[in-house]
């Protein structure tokens, strides 16, 4: 599998809207678990006041990454194959919202 970046520009309202996304994301990623892994997303607060993320995914391609968000009703923007990864430290801890 590849890793890949997907940008997901102002695609929820607010946290209600993204907590029912993420819960659609994983039950159809069980279904697809060999073809699509959702790793990890960062939560972006849009400009105009919505939410929006980067995620990333591992993935067969990223016919099946359109294909995932496809059947959970959400964008997927740009998605853009990883090259390398450069740790130079770990993410920090999460914060609850």
């Amino acid at each position: 599998m590849q890793t890949y970046v997907i940008l997901r520009r102002g695609a929820w309202q607010n946290g209600d809207d993204l907590a029912s996304a993420a819960t659609r994301s994983k039950t159809v990623g069980e279904e697809m678990a060999d073809d699509v892994r959702w790793i990890r997303s960062y939560i972006l607060t849009e400009s105009t006041g919505g939410l929006g993320s980067v995620c990333i995914y591992q993935a067969r391609s990223p016919e099946a990454i359109r294909e995932h968000a496809g059947r959970v009703g959400m964008p997927a923007d740009e998605i853009i194959a990883v090259a390398d990864t450069v740790i130079v430290r770990p993410d920090p801890a999460a914060v609850a919202a």
